[in-house]
Formats: structure tokens, sequence, C-alpha cells
């Protein structure tokens, strides 16, 4: 609104020997209403900046390489480390700790879960595989050599997806919060709900991996890969993978794409699918 001279006569006015306000009181009165309507005006924009809609870049995939895949082995969790695949398994009965052999599609090495147990997310840690269930309530520690199990661990809820920064576990629960885990004693370190540009939670995250700083997830039965900030927990962007297998090579409606795995050493990305007769190694490219 106008600051006119009378806003100020209202607030001091004149004294009882009608003397006018002192120049200097009506100067620094003055100036003080401008400072505050600045510093109002100035957060009202930065409100509305923080509000707006972050740019989220949607990018495409090309593919490398096409590697046979098992479309028996219904597809929970991926991880490539030290020249080796490792997948693990779902459906009761059917659930299993694998060592698959990239280029042939081979399981060289295999654990089977007993029958009461299906089998979700996997992560290497050290010298370890750390394998989930869905609705046990348990994790299984493997040595990565032998997979003899060197210890269970037990959380709260469903287990989806499993992954690793260079301090934490993170791992997904079908929500859209993530949980990061302290890899020794399994403690829960913190949480961070993952939102779109809109703010909005991004729920059915699934299978997990940790890429160039970035968390890479799977959402159930969606045919794109999104990218996560492990800081703030925004969609920094996605990676559109449809068509990447025909319908007719699918023997089931739950063959969707699930299963992410990184190459770090030759910055290689797997991606495949539950009961999926193929693994793609991909390169995204912006649009």
């Amino acid at each position: 609104m106008p600051i006119s001279f009378r806003y100020f006569r209202d607030v001091c006015p004149p004294s009882s020997q009608g003397e006018l306000l002192d120049t200097n009181l009506v100067r620094f009165l003055l100036m003080r209403t401008l400072r505050n309507f600045a510093i109002a005006a100035l957060c009202v924009l930065s409100c509305a900046a923080a509000a707006a809609p972050t740019h989220v870049s949607a990018d495409d995939h090309q593919v490398v390489h096409v590697y046979p895949h098992d479309p028996n082995a219904f597809t929970q969790g991926l991880v490539y480390v030290d020249g080796h695949l490792y997948e693990s398994t779902g459906r009761n009965g059917h659930s299993s700790l694998r060592m698959v052999d990239l280029s042939t599609g081979w399981v060289l090495k295999e654990y089977d879960l007993p029958q009461e147990y299906f089998g979700e997310g996997l992560t290497d840690w050290g010298d370890t595989l750390i394998q989930l269930t869905w609705q046990a309530g348990i994790a299984f520690v493997y040595d990565r050599s032998t997979f003899n199990v060197r210890r269970p661990f037990h959380y709260h809820g469903e287990g989806w997806g499993l992954t690793h920064d260079s301090k934490a576990l993170i791992m997904s629960d079908g929500s859209a919060v993530l949980r990061f885990l302290d890899p020794a004693s399994f403690r829960e370190l913190k949480r961070l709900t993952v939102r779109d540009s809109d703010g909005r939670p991004v729920k059915n995250l699934n299978e997990l991996e940790y890429i160039h700083g970035e968390i890479y997830a799977n959402i159930w039965h969606q045919e794109k890969v999104i990218r996560i900030s492990p800081q703030s927990g925004r969609v920094l962007g996605s990676i559109e993978l449809s068509g990447l297998l025909k319908q007719d090579e699918r023997s089931d409606p739950e063959a969707v794409l699930n299963g992410i795995a990184y190459d770090a050493k030759a910055d290689r990305i797997f991606v495949t699918g539950k009961l999926w007769p193929k693994l793609f190694e991909i390169k995204i490219v912006p649009r």
C-alpha cells in the first residue's frame, strides 16, 4: 500500500504544543517500514521459488548388448560385483540366491531358500551378500564366495529392494519411503520419502541400485527407472524403458521390468525383469 505522512502522524501524533514530528524520527520510521515490506516481499518470493516444480529430465535408453537370462527366474534383486552377476529370485518354493554367468545366463552357483521365504532385494557389502524376504521380516547375510548363511537379521514391514551407498544399506518396502540401515547392526538410521517434481510421494518403489551418487529405482509395474537424490528424496529424472522386451516375449502378467545392476569398474548398467528371457546392457540417452 502507499506510504503517506498521515500514517506517521497517526502513529506518532504532534505534541500538545502542536509541534510537528521530529524529521529524523519520521525518516527512521519510514526506513523501518520500507525494510519490513522488503523482507516480507523476499519471503514471498523465496516460498514461491521453493514451491515451484523442479525440472526433471526424462531420458531414453540405447541397448548396448543383449544377454540370455533364465526365463524361470522371478528376478527380485540384481548385483554385479567383481566380475560376477548375482541374482535374488522370488516366489515361495522357487526363491534362490544365484551367481550367474553374464555372457551365457548359466547359473554357476545357487542356494535355495526354504519354502516359507519369498526372496526379494539383494545387495553386496564387503565380502557378503544380503538378501531380503518379502513378508517374513527377515534378511539373510551370506558369505559371497560360499553362499553359506552367516547370520539373519530382522526388520519391520515388507522387504522389496536393497542397495547401499558408502555408509549405509538402503531398503525399499513398496511404499514411497526408503530406509537407511547400519550395515553392521542393521539399526535404522533414517527414513527418506521419495517425491516427484510436484511434491507427491512416489509409491511402489521396488528394486534399487546406487549409481553415480544417486539411487536408481524400479517402480512396480512401470516400464521406467527413476533417479532419486539420496539427500532430499527428490526424483531427479527418469529413464524410459518401454518396449525393451516385447509383449509376445512375456509369459506371465507379472513378467514386468525389475532388476538393476551396475558394473562400477566398466561403468555399465544392466536391467532385466521377472521371468524375462533376456538381460540388457543399456546406455542412458538424454532427450
